[in-house]
């Protein structure tokens, strides 16, 4: 229940600050590392936070962890900033980064 308001309010937070500016549709699978650490679509907390609540949607996880969330923007961030991946799309980058190593 608590997360749900949470959320609810953090939607209506970005609604409303949002409501001036003209309506824009951005596919978010094309932003690329060089957009996301130069703030060239969004605030890259702003999209972080939005990365990781698609994430956790898909896989139907509920709970939210501020320092994991962090730690992977920490970790996104620090994959993004190497200019040999700045083309890289951000949500290529995250899958490339959270697959279980080979053995």
């Amino acid at each position: 229940m608590r997360t749900g308001l949470i959320l609810s309010g953090l939607i209506l937070v970005f609604l409303s600050s949002s409501s001036a500016e003209a309506q824009v549709t951005i596919d978010a699978s094309k932003i690329t590392c060089e957009q996301f650490v130069h703030s060239k679509v969004s605030n890259p907390r702003t999209f972080a936070a939005w990365l990781s609540g698609f994430y956790s949607g898909k896989r139907d996880k509920t709970i939210l962890n501020p320092e994991a969330f962090e730690a992977d923007l920490s970790r996104l961030e620090a994959f993004c900033y190497n200019e040999k991946n700045f083309n890289i799309p951000v949500m290529q980058a995250i899958e490339q980064e959270t697959r279980p190593a080979r053995q």
